[in-house]
């Protein structure tokens, strides 16, 4: 499986503003682990760079690392940061997901 997920343009905006407050490469690293509310959960960290089994995208000059298991359950995704009423945050559109929660951080498949 090779669709690797790709961050939109606010979501690179984001990540480069991030990482360049904290002094750090523009990379952020996507990992799913199990739990939250619907089965899984999306977890994000700035990284130093991937790793040497990685799937990467970049966009705006951001890179995006994630690791092959998590890939399996977050191919054809793109990560975006939204702004609203409610706060500001990292959002996954995962096209496998089947269910979800109001959260917006965990899923199902």
């Amino acid at each position: 499986m090779t669709d690797t997920p790709a961050l939109t343009q606010a979501a690179a905006a984001r990540v480069s503003a991030i990482a360049s407050k904290q002094g750090k490469p523009a990379v952020l690293r996507l990992t799913v682990d199990g739990g939250g509310c619907s089965g899984f959960q999306y977890r994000f960290e700035l990284a130093d760079g991937p790793e040497s089994d990685d799937l990467t995208s970049e966009t705006d000059g951001v890179t995006l690392v994630v690791d092959p298991v998590s890939l399996d359950l977050v191919a054809g995704s793109k990560v975006d940061f939204v702004e609203s009423l409610g706060g500001a945050a990292f959002q996954v559109e995962n096209p496998q997901a089947a269910a979800g929660c109001g959260c917006g951080s965990s899923f199902g498949i």
